[in-house]
């Protein structure tokens, strides 16, 4: 199946941010990893982000961290950065499962 691929205003504005190679990366990752199988886990690549509603995933890409939802055809890119930024964003913007929720859907 292919997901169409929507990045969030602030995921753009953050693409817009890195280098030009980064930039290419990023992309070609994206449409790599995510355009057919956003769900498939990997050890290093794609990780299910456990005890959070939204994001829902992260795939890396270097020392790069896209964080991702996926619904029934679509997949949204909320945000794109830094490995360093992580813990800051996702405690900002990350939605915690309600309580007594198993993290899994």
């Amino acid at each position: 199946m292919r997901y169409s691929i929507e990045l969030a205003p602030g995921a753009i504005r953050d693409l817009r941010q890195l280098s030009a190679f980064e930039r290419t990366q990023v992309r070609s990752a994206i449409e790599k990893h995510l355009r057919h199988e956003p769900e498939k886990v990997s050890k290093s690549r794609i990780k299910r982000l456990r005890g959070l509603r939204r994001p829902q995933y992260r795939l890396r890409v270097g020392e790069i961290r896209v964080f991702y939802d996926v619904s029934s055809s679509r997949v949204e890119v909320l945000a794109i950065i830094s490995k360093a930024q992580t813990a800051k964003w996702l405690g900002t913007e990350g939605v915690e499962h309600e309580e007594g929720s198993t993290g899994e859907d």
